[in-house]
């Protein structure tokens, strides 16, 4: 055979330095989970095991689902071939001896990822173990044992699989300790629905036991704060069956606090020189066809509609309006910059078994923003946004950022010099912000340089939000023009920026960032009025009133329960302040207050209430 047998190269061991260190223990870690199940259960069939920001996955065809008791078992597996200290080993092949060898082992799955390497392109496989010795090859054909325990690893055993890499050297260079094998899920071939459904076998892996027991007590977290559920608790929002899947309901809290963030988005927005639109929910085919999103984003939109024997679309982006509005007039040099914002509901097609939550939906809500401006005028505007979106972030309890710029990928339209000119005004952007960021070269969009920016949540993890992208396509595609200073005709600098994102998303992310324990200027109810008996009911009821008029809100419990189980039910409602009214409040004109964080406030007047609610909703804070 014409191979090419090496070690994995020095540069792939656990260096403390190594930038890819992770990277490789996850990558090694999916092959030998493989290696575990096809050594325990060899009728399994392999496909492919990627790894994930946490960790790996790897799926497989097997009759038999796997269960919990499968997964630990497994996983002792992995730990036993970890243990031995086996080398991994880097081999450059030859297409058909090893199409040959894939055939002899009956493993469908590799023939077809072998297919997919086009012509030309080098073919490495990685083996865990030695093949030298020539023993210890798991043979597809051989019956599954009774009992997992009958089953051993000989230190001469080996598995393979094709793969670029990268690997650590040797399986002992894995922490035993730092790696878990965590659920089951189905999986398509290929994500493809009329393709085989295989089995996801999902693990995690880190350095150190250290590092994967915080990574257990964060999911652990994130288990209690997940926003289905919080949202069904306190009745925020619903994705109703009957309706169809990835359609959101909001329901009279979540409309509220829904209503609170639009609000603030749109004072914002107007205050930042914004001009706000509203565009309609679908269009002329043709014009997704002029925009491009036809050819490239068909996939994600939903089948046309006829009407009148012509083709319409329902909008998967705002983008292509916000350009019909501006082309609607023609535009002097000295209306630069334009900036139109919308809290336009887009819909995408999304598949069944990727929709979760708020966070992926059929139809959302972006805050799109699109700025028409001069070219040297994208280093101020760029700026501009920054601190647009720091402003509104901070406000919603975001202050941790991680930072993205984009460069030109290999495949992009557009100028040299004009690409040039967007990504130097960028960094001059970030600079002037004093943000660091990671330059991701190669990474931009087609049609233009981009900021992508995540936000650090309560527990630590990442969300992608903002994105700010320069666009040379759409002005060119919609023949942009407007009249310089010479008096030409001159195509304009497009500008397409979103801070939440979506209101869908961005609302999943606050309720799971504060475990719906909302700050009191976005809670639903900010106050509710408990009162001892009936005998109180008309001084309360003026309370309420008194505050509704002056923006407050305000509820009355009127359950009839006792005032134990009324305070119980504002606790677990998550009610921010409690005011209790009895025989004494109503004589005193005064009410007994207490707050969710700060406990008790004692005896206060309806004014000193008023003075301590409008002061915590100023700063944004709790009371």
């Amino acid at each position: 055979m014409v191979s090419q047998l090496t070690q994995s190269p020095s540069e792939n061991s656990l260096r403390q330095d190594d930038p890819q260190k992770l990277e490789r223990i996850r990558h090694t870690c999916a092959h030998i989970l493989a290696m575990a199940v096809q050594t325990l259960l060899p009728q399994t069939k392999v496909t492919i095991g990627p790894t994930t920001d946490t960790g790996f996955y790897y799926d497989f065809d097997r009759q038999q689902p796997f269960t919990p008791d499968d997964l630990s078992r497994i996983e002792a597996k992995m730990r036993q071939i970890i243990n031995a200290n086996l080398p991994i080993i880097r081999e450059v092949v030859d297409r058909e001896e090893v199409r040959a060898e894939i055939e002899q082992l009956g493993e469908p799955y590799k023939l077809e990822i072998l297919d997919s390497i086009p012509d030309g392109e080098t073919i490495t496989r990685y083996f865990i173990g030695n093949p030298d010795h020539g023993k210890g090859v798991i043979d597809a054909n051989q019956s599954e044992p009774t009992l997992f325990e009958q089953v051993t690893i000989p230190p001469e055993a080996y598995w393979w699989d094709l793969c670029s890499g990268p690997h650590v050297n040797f399986t002992g260079e894995i922490n035993p300790d730092a790696f878990a094998l965590e659920t089951v899920a189905g999986a398509y071939w290929r994500g493809d629905e009329t393709k085989p459904q295989l089995q996801r076998i999902y693990g995690t892996a880190w350095e150190t036991p250290e590092q994967l027991s915080a990574y257990l007590q964060q999911k652990e977290e994130a288990k209690r704060r997940d926003h289905r559920k919080i949202g069904q608790d306190l009745k925020l929002f619903s994705i109703q069956d009957d309706a169809g899947g990835g359609l959101v309901f909001w329901h009279p809290r979540g409309a509220a606090i829904r209503n609170i963030i639009e609000d603030y988005w749109k004072k914002s927005h107007l205050e930042a020189g914004y001009q706000l639109l509203y565009t309609p929910h679908i269009a002329n085919l043709e014009l997704w066809k002029t925009s491009g999103h036809f050819d490239f984003y068909r996939e994600n939109m939903f089948d046309s509609m006829k009407i009148e024997d012509v083709a319409y679309q329902i909008k998967p982006m705002n983008c292509p309006f916000h350009v019909l509005t501006y082309k609607h007039d023609l535009h002097s040099y000295r209306e630069f910059p334009l900036r139109f914002a919308e809290l336009g509901t887009v819909y995408r097609y999304e598949r069944s078994g990727v929709m979760h939550g708020l966070m992926r939906v059929r139809g959302f809500t972006q805050d799109d923003a699109h700025i028409f401006c001069l070219p040297n005028q994208i280093a101020d505007e760029i700026l501009g946004v920054l601190n647009l979106t720091e402003q509104i972030l901070s406000d919603f309890g975001f202050t941790d950022y991680e930072v993205n710029l984009s460069t030109r990928p290999a495949k992009s339209v557009g100028a040299d010099e004009v690409w040039e000119l967007a990504t130097t005004a960028l960094k001059q952007a970030l600079t002037a912000k004093g943000w660091n960021y990671i330059e991701d070269v190669g990474g931009g969009a087609f049609y233009g340089p981009k900021i992508d920016l995540k936000i650090r949540d309560a527990i630590g993890r990442l969300w992608q939000c903002s994105t700010i992208q320069v666009d040379f396509n759409l002005p060119e595609r919609f023949k942009l023009e407007y009249v310089a200073a010479d008096g030409t005709r001159q195509q304009p600098i497009m500008i397409h920026r979103a801070i939440f994102g979506s209101l869908e998303r961005f609302f999943g992310i606050l309720i799971e960032n504060y475990a719906g324990d909302f700050p009191l200027w976005l809670a639903p109810i900010q106050v509710r009025l408990l009162p001892v008996s009936d005998d109180q009911r008309e001084y309360i009821e003026s309370v309420a009133t008194t505050l509704k008029k002056t923006g407050y809100r305000v509820e009355i419990d009127r359950s009839g329960e006792r005032l134990g189980k009324q305070i119980r039910n504002a606790e677990l409602e998550k009610i921010p302040v409690v005011a209790v009214v009895g025989k004494r409040e109503v004589e005193n004109q005064t009410l007994s207050v207490r707050t969710r964080k700060g406990g008790e406030l004692g005896t206060l007047t309806l004014a000193e209430l008023q003075a301590c609610l409008q002061g915590a909703i100023e700063e944004k804070s709790t009371l």
